[in-house]
């Protein structure tokens, strides 16, 4: 079974759907409890005058009540929700802001819906041609499904974080840091095939957690220290020949094109020595790393 598929089973398992709970203006219940404690203080009054039990025995209970509805008030602030349980039974997600009442003694526990950074540390991976190298990510990500992401993982800040870490190890270890046969994907030329990979990636682990994933992007990226120097002179010497390509393929074309119009002109009748001769010549003057010294033939070569 692979990990994908344990992933999509684990997902099916005891899901748990976000749903509107219910809920009541927080103002409403405020005002009734006004009217309840009025209620109760008029019955404390009239117990006072006639001494009536019936009097003392509804002002209790009209305390009781007023009470019980402050007891269901919850403020859920912009961009936040709150996660609703009754007894430990899910009843709900309130997702608009404001003051609210919910049924009495029930536990309302806030999630931020807010879009958040996730910077990971710098990871020591091998890349696919086994060259350590030091890699790092920073991960947009938001939360959609409060139910989910209270109920269905243990922490889903510290599940963000160690799914990210372990996404970004498998995906560092499906490319080389450099292509430098330039016939592929790699880590250093590639960031956005490697990034939309890893979203993707990441995306498909954050699921069950009811996490989105804004962005996902390379910060870092190095060969490890114990590498870096070689990798760096093999670097350097793929760039010199590189160069030495161009301006060898520059030189050709030069030669060929000064012979051709020498030629085209009539102005000199080149025998096949001397042309040898004049692209050697040309050839030495521009691929030579230093500037080269003129030497003045005075006689014939012949």
């Amino acid at each position: 079974m692979t990990e994908q598929d344990l992933q999509s089973k684990f997902a099916n398992t005891n899901v748990i759907e976000e749903r509107p709970a219910w809920k009541l203006n927080g103002f409403v219940a405020i005002l009734l409890f006004l009217v309840f404690i009025a209620a109760s203080t008029y019955c404390f009054v009239l117990f006072a005058e006639q001494e009536s039990g019936v009097m003392i025995a509804l002002a209790i209970l009209f305390c009781l009540i007023g009470i019980i509805l402050l007891c269901g008030l919850t403020i859920v602030q912009p961009n936040t929700c709150a996660v609703v349980t009754f007894f430990g039974k899910y009843t709900g997600v309130i997702r608009q802001n404001g003051i609210w009442m919910i049924v009495p003694f029930s536990s309302a526990k806030k999630i931020s819906l807010r879009v958040r950074n996730f910077n990971s540390e710098k990871l020591k991976v091998n890349d696919t041609d086994g060259n350590p190298i030091e890699i790092a990510a920073v991960v947009v990500f938001k939360v959609i499904d409060a139910a989910k992401a209270m109920f269905d993982v243990n922490n889903y800040e510290q599940f963000v974080e160690i799914q990210s870490e372990t996404s970004l190890r498998h995906v560092a270890a499906q490319y080389p840091y450099d292509d430098f046969d330039q016939g592929g994907y790699s880590l250093r030329s590639n960031g956005d095939v490697v990034s939309k990979q890893l979203q993707e990636e990441l995306q498909q682990r954050l699921a069950i957690a009811g996490v989105k994933i804004m962005e996902a992007r390379l910060t870092h990226l190095a060969y490890a220290t114990e590498i870096a120097s070689a990798m760096l002179q093999r670097q350097q010497a793929s760039a010199i020949l590189s160069a030495r390509q161009i301006i060898v393929d520059g030189a050709v074309g030069m030669a060929q094109m000064a012979i051709t119009k020498l030629e085209q002109e009539g102005k000199l009748d080149l025998d096949e020595e001397r042309k040898v001769n004049m692209i050697n010549n040309i050839m030495v003057s521009i691929i030579a790393d230093r500037s080269s010294q003129p030497v003045i033939n005075v006689g014939s070569m012949y």
